[in-house]
C-alpha cells in the first residue's frame, strides 16, 4: 500500500450559512443539534484528474471511492495531526465533471465562534484558500507502460517518445484530512480542491502518526535490524573492491563500487565468496615459521 500524504491543490467555491438540507447534513455528524446562524460552511474542490506539480494525477474511476472516504473527515491546518488544530469538518462530497475534467467537490462547516472568527475572515477575505488533503492509495500506475510505478523504468515528468510520465494514483483506503496550507502542489489551488500534492509519508511517519504501541516497537526492532543489514552490505562492499583490485580485473575502484553496490544481497555474496576463492588459490597463504631441514648447521654460539 502506498501510504500517501496527497497534497492536492484547492478552491474555495462557495461559503456562508448553510440551507436546509446543508444543515440537516451537518447535524448528522454533530453531537447536539446546530442552527444555521451557529455555522460556517464552504465548498472545496479536493481532487481531480488533472495532473500536478508532482506530475501525480487520480484516476477518475477513484474519485467516487475517495469522495465517500472524505465524508466527516476534519478540516486542519498545516498538516498538523493535533485535536487542537481541528477547525473545519466534511459533510457532504460530489464527483462532478466538466468535459474532460473530473473532479471531487466537498463541503466543510465550521462554527462561528470567537475562535474561528479569524480564520472564517481570512476565507472571505480570500487569504485563506489553498488547501491539501491527507489520503492513502494502494496503486500507482506508471501512464507510459502501465506497471506499477517503480517497477519500470520511466521517471515521473520525463518525456518518452513524446509523452511524459505521470504517475496514476488509484485504489483508495483511507481519507485522512483536509489542511489549510501556503503552497499546494495542484495548480487549481485554493479552498475549493483541498489538496496538498505527492508528497509521501515515510513508512516511519506513518507508524509515528497512525501505528499502535506494538506496531511502534516493530517498527523499531526493524529499523535495528535493518542497519545491522545496510553495515553488513557495505562490509561486503568494501571487500569486493578490495579483493577486485588486488586480481587486477582492469577496473577503477569507483567502477568496482559502483558494479557491488548494484548487485542485490544473494548476488553480492555469491560474487564475494567467488573472489574469496580466487583470491585464495592465487595467493595461498604462508607459514610465517621457516621449517627446519636435516643437515642444517646451527650456530654453534647459541648452543648451550
Amino acid at each position: 500500500m502506498i501510504f500517501t500524504q496527497i497534497n492536492k491543490a484547492a478552491a474555495l467555491l462557495s461559503a456562508g450559512t448553510p440551507n436546509d438540507e446543508q444543515l440537516k447534513k451537518i447535524n448528522a455528524l454533530s453531537k447536539s443539534p446546530l442552527a444555521a446562524e451557529e455555522v460556517y460552511c464552504f465548498s472545496m474542490r479536493l481532487c481531480d484528474n488533472l495532473p500536478d506539480r508532482d506530475f501525480e494525477c487520480f484516476d477518475e474511476r477513484a474519485l467516487p471511492a475517495l469522495a465517500a472516504l472524505f465524508i466527516g473527515k476534519t478540516g486542519i491546518c498545516d498538516h498538523e495531526w493535533s485535536a487542537n488544530r481541528q477547525v473545519a469538518r466534511i459533510f457532504d462530497t460530489q464527483v462532478l465533471r466538466d468535459g474532460d475534467l473530473h473532479f471531487v467537490q466537498a463541503s466543510a462547516y465550521m462554527l462561528r465562534t470567537d475562535k474561528n472568527a479569524d480564520l472564517i475572515a481570512e476565507i472571505e477575505g480570500g487569504i485563506k484558500k489553498e488547501v491539501s488533503v491527507g489520503c492513502a492509495m494502494a496503486e500507482m500506475t506508471c501512464s507510459i507502460c502501465g506497471k506499477p510505478y517503480g517497477t519500470c523504468m520511466h521517471q515521473k515528468g520525463v518525456g518518452y517518445d513524446g509523452k511524459i510520465c505521470i504517475a496514476i494514483l488509484s485504489a483508495p483506503t483511507d481519507a485522512y484530512e483536509f489542511s489549510f496550507v501556503a503552497v499546494p502542489a495542484q495548480r487549481e489551488a485554493g479552498v475549493l480542491k483541498a489538496m496538498k500534492g505527492g508528497l509521501y509519508m515515510s513508512l516511519e511517519e506513518y507508524v509515528q502518526k497512525a501505528g499502535s504501541p506494538a506496531q511502534k516497537e516493530d517498527y523499531r526492532a526493524l529499523a535495528r535490524d535493518a542497519a545491522l543489514g545496510r553495515a553488513r552490505r557495505e562490509e561486503l562492499v568494501k571487500e569486493v573492491v578490495s579483493m577486485g583490485l588486488i586480481l587486477d580485473f582492469g577496473a577503477t575502484e569507483t567502477v568496482l563500487r559502483a558494479a557491488a553496490q548494484a548487485l542485490d544481497h544473494a548476488q553480492l555474496s555469491e560474487l564475494h565468496k567467488a573472489m574469496e576463492q580466487k583470491t585464495a588459490a592465487l595467493f595461498p597463504p604462508k607459514s610465517q615459521l621457516s621449517a627446519s631441514h636435516a643437515g642444517e648447521v646451527l650456530d654453534s654460539a647459541f648452543l648451550i
